[in-house]
């Protein structure tokens, strides 16, 4: 099979074992700062630090703007690298304010989107699809170590970029599409490579 033959079962797998799922149902303030919490640590340790900073009012860019750099650091660090994040947070908070807010940005078409993001430090190419693809709603499809992973069991490798265009050729040009099949394959990689079942795999054989 050609790579994208063997995504395209892997999905339809996917979807058959999942069905619908809502995965990171978030305004895109939230998405934003949680996309920056998420790097380097699970998922648990980012819902801890975006509930502290609800706590104190500033789960937002523009809170995250004005707030004391300490405060943040004491709300963050469940998150850990807390000090590198908080940094991280200022930045992506500041370009969102300085370019009209949220509402602005989200009239901008998808590769100029992007293309700001990936000019924020700190933001890299996983960080800056995950907000598209979750806050804006764009159809930019994730790869993460999860999505890595998986596509070496398939026999699949190759940049960020040769991933990224390969689910979104299988892929429907639609933001829910792209959503959904990140979700599965983050629930399938928690439910087999975490626990290590990998005699149990059924993407092996693709």
């Amino acid at each position: 099979m050609s790579p994208e033959e063997r995504v395209s079962v892997l999905l339809d797998l996917l979807r058959r074992r999942y069905g619908r799922i809502v995965w990171w149902d978030a305004s895109p303030e939230e998405v934003i700062i949680g996309a920056v919490l998420t790097q380097q640590t699970r998922w648990e340790n980012v819902e801890q630090a975006l509930e502290n900073l609800g706590k104190v009012g500033i789960c937002s860019t523009e809170g995250i703007t004005a707030a004391d750099t300490a405060v943040i650091e004491e709300q963050i660090r469940p998150a850990g690298f807390y000090r590198v994040k908080t940094r991280r947070l200022k930045a992506v908070s500041l370009m969102v304010q300085e370019s009209g807010g949220i509402r602005t940005l989200g009239e901008m078409p998808t590769a100029d989107l992007r293309e700001a993001l990936l000019a924020v430090h700190g933001v890299g190419e996983e960080t800056a699809d995950s907000i598209l693809c979750y806050g804006f709603g764009r159809a930019s499809f994730v790869i993460d170590a999860y999505t890595r992973r998986i596509c070496g069991c398939m026999g699949i490798s190759g940049s960020y970029r040769d991933l990224k265009d390969l689910f979104e050729r299988v892929l429907p040009a639609e933001a829910t599409a792209h959503a959904q099949a990140h979700g599965w394959i983050v629930e399938y990689a928690k439910e087999f490579c975490g626990k290590k079942r990998c005699e149990e795999c059924r993407i092996k054989i693709l």
